[in-house]
C-alpha cells in the first residue's frame, strides 16, 4: 500500500463525533459553507448520519419549545430574561429547510426499501502458510504465517515454508522452488523440493512435475525436481510414479527413485528425514530467531526516549501485573485478559483481550513533544465500532488515542484544544489495514506522531501506509499519557453510571512500546523485521 498524505478522499467517511459536531453547528446556525456541503454529502450516503440528524433535530426543537414556555411564564410576571432571538440568515434558513426535506425523502426511501442482504465475507485459496524460516519470495510477494497461498505460480527464493491445506495435507517447500497450488488435491511443482504428508483419512492427491505425476501416494513422501532429473523419496507407504515417457513405477516405503529424463531410473534406500524431524527443525530455527530478537530488544530498551515497554508476560504467578521493561517502573495491572501464546508460539507470551472488560491498566507520567507507539497484534474480528490498542482515560487535553475502526482503519489523535465539538484534535486514519481473511494473523503496527514535522504516520509490518499533515491550529503543544488502558477504554473519570462503551480488542497483543520521540521509518522497519517470527 502506498502512503497517502491526504486522508480526505471520497472513500473516507466522517467519524460519528465529527458528524454530530457538524449537525450541532448547523442547528445552532454556526456552520460554514464548506462544512454544510460536507454534512450534506454525508447525509446523502449514510443512513446512520440521517438518523443522528433526526434525533438531534428533535432534541433541538424540544429544547427551544421548553425555553419558549419558560420565557412566556416569566414574561407574564413582568420580568424578561430571554435574550432577543438571533435573526436567521435567509439563505441559511432555506438551505436548512432543503436539507431537512432531502433527509426526509432519503429516510422514507430507506424505510420503503427492504434492507439489502449483507454480503458474506469471502476469501480465495486452498491452504495457508503455517510456518516459515528465513523465507524470501519473488519480487512483489510477501507471504507470512497465516496468509493464504495465491491461486497462481509462486517462487520461494530462499528459506523454507510449511503449508497446511484445508483437507489436512501438510507440505514443506524448500528454497529455489516454483510451485502452484491447483486445488486441495493437486499440487504442481515446476522445479525445486516439496515434502508431503497426508492425513490418515483416504485422500486422492496428485503431485505434478514436468517429467510426470506422482499419484496414489502413500502417507509421506518427498519430491525434488530439476531439469531432466527427478528424485522421489518415500518415507511411509508406497507411491506410483507416472512419467510422461516410460512405464509406471511403484516406489515402496524406505526407497528413493532417481529418474532421468531419458527414461532410465535407479531405486536406492532413502536417506530422507521424516516430517516430524522437519517440524523439529522449524522449532529450532524459530527458537534461534527469538533469541536474536531478544538480544536486539535488549538494545532497544537502552534508548532513554523509550518510556514504557510491556512484553505481555506475567511478572507473578497470578498473572495480574506486567513489568515495564523500559525500567521506568510503570507496572501494568491486568484485568481479566487471558495469557495466550504469542507470535513466537511461546505459551503465555501475549494477552487475549477478547473477554468483555479485559484491559491492562497503566498510569504513565511525563510530557513529550513527539510520540511513537508500536505493538504486535493478532485480530480475531473487528466487531466493535472502535477496537482499542491504547487509549487514555476519557481523551483529555494533550492525550493520545490509538485504535482500529470496524472498517479496518487505524485511528490516531492527540487532543490539542479544549474547544470540543470534534474540533479539538486532528484524527489520522490509515487506509484499511485488516480484512477477515487476516483473522488470527500476527501483524506489526506502529504510529509515529512527529511534532516537528507536523505529521502522523501509520506503519504496518514496517511499511508506511499513510502520512497525515496536522493543521497548525490542531497541533498539540505536548503529549501526556496519565491513566490509560491497553486493549480497552476506561471512559471519562467523571462517569458515574455503570454503562460503558465496548471497545475491548477482540484479539491479542504481544509486546507494546512507547517512545517520547518520532521513530524514523528505518527504525520502524528494522524493529518489524527483527521481531518477525
Amino acid at each position: 500500500m502506498c502512503p497517502r498524505a491526504n486522508r480526505h478522499g471520497k472513500e473516507d467517511l466522517m467519524n460519528k463525533e465529527e458528524n454530530d459536531s457538524l449537525i450541532d453547528d448547523l442547528l445552532e446556525q454556526n456552520i460554514s459553507e464548506s462544512d454544510f456541503l460536507k454534512l450534506e454529502a454525508e447525509l446523502i450516503v449514510s443512513p446512520e448520519a440521517r438518523e443522528a440528524y433526526y434525533e438531534r433535530l428533535k432534541l433541538h426543537t424540544g429544547l427551544q419549545e421548553e425555553a419558549r414556555s419558560s420565557n412566556d411564564s416569566t414574561s407574564s410576571g413582568g420580568v424578561m430574561t430571554n435574550p432577543p432571538h438571533r435573526k436567521l440568515d435567509p439563505i441559511l434558513l432555506a438551505a436548512i429547510g432543503a436539507l431537512t426535506l432531502l433527509v426526509g425523502i432519503l429516510g422514507w426511501k430507506t424505510i420503503a426499501e427492504p434492507p439489502a442482504a449483507k454480503k458474506e465475507p469471502v476469501a480465495s485459496g486452498y491452504g495457508v502458510i503455517a510456518d516459515l524460516a528465513e523465507a524470501e519470495w519473488e519480487t512483489g510477494l510477501n507471504l507470512s504465517r497465516g496468509d493464504l497461498i495465491p491461486n497462481r505460480a509462486v517462487k520461494l527464493l530462499r528459506g523454507r515454508v510449511r503449508i497446511e491445506l484445508f483437507n489436512g495435507i501438510v507440505l514443506v517447500v524448500k528454497e529455489k522452488s516454483t510451485f502452484t497450488l491447483l486445488s486441495e488435491t493437486e499440487f504442481a511443482l515446476q522445479d525445486g523440493f516439496v515434502h508431503v504428508r497426508l492425513p490418515s483419512m483416504p485422500i486422492d492427491f496428485r503431485l505434478t512435475i514436468p517429467e510426470g505425476d506422482v499419484i496414489h501416494p502413500g502417507s509421506e513422501f518427498a519430491v525434488e525436481a530439476s531439469t531432466n532429473q527427478t528424485a522421489i523419496d518415500v518415507i511411509d507407504g508406497t507411491v506410483e510414479w507416472s512419467p510422461g515417457s516410460g512405464e509406471k513405477q511403484i516406489v515402496p516405503s524406505g526407497n528413493t527413485l532417481q529418474w532421468q529424463g531419458n527414461g532410465t531410473f535407479e531405486l536406492i534406500p532413502t536417506d530422507a528425514i521424516s516430517m516430524a524431524d522437519v517440524e523439529a527443525e522449524f522449532h529450532r530455527e524459530r527458537t534461534n530467531r527469538l533469541a536474536r530478537w531478544k538480544s536486539y530488544r535488549d538494545k532497544l530498551l537502552q534508548d532513554p526516549t523509550l518510556f514504557a515497554y510491556y512484553a505481555m508476560e506475567p511478572t507473578n504467578s497470578g498473572g495480574k501485573s506486567l513489568q515495564d521493561l523500559s525500567g521506568n517502573g510503570t507496572v501494568g495491572a491486568v484485568v481479566l485478559a487471558n495469557q495466550t501464546p504469542g507470535r513466537w508460539n511461546n505459551p503465555q507470551s501475549a494477552l487475549d483481550f477478547s473477554p468483555m472488560g479485559s484491559r491492562v491498566r497503566v498510569d504513565i507520567p511525563g510530557e513529550h513533544q513527539s510520540l511513537s507507539l508500536m505493538c504486535w497484534v493478532k485480530i480475531d474480528s473487528l466487531d466493535r465500532l472502535y477496537n482499542s490498542l491504547f487509549l487514555t482515560d476519557g481523551h483529555e487535553l494533550h492525550e493520545p488515542h490509538w485504535q482500529i475502526l470496524n472498517n479496518g482503519r487505524l485511528f490516531f489523535s492527540v487532543r490539542a484544544t479544549r474547544s470540543g465539538k470534534g474540533k479539538d484534535k486532528h484524527i489520522a486514519h490509515s487506509p484499511p489495514i485488516w480484512t477477515p481473511a487476516q483473522s488470527g494473523q500476527w501483524m506489526h503496527l506502529a504510529t509515529v506522531y512527529d511534532s516537528e514535522a507536523f505529521t502522523i504516520t501509520h506503519y504496518v509490518d514496517g511499511d508506511p501506509v499513510s502520512i497525515d499533515q496536522i493543521p497548525e491550529k490542531l497541533h498539540p503543544e505536548k503529549v501526556t499519557i496519565g491513566a490509560a488502558s491497553i486493549g480497552n477504554w476506561s471512559e471519562p473519570r467523571y462517569r458515574k453510571d455503570a454503562e460503558f462503551a465496548v471497545r475491548n480488542l477482540n484479539g491479542s497483543i504481544d509486546e507494546l512500546g512507547m517512545w517520547g520521540r518520532a521513530l524514523s521509518a528505518q527504525e520502524v522497519r528494522k524493529i518489524s523485521e527483527k521481531g518477525k517470527p
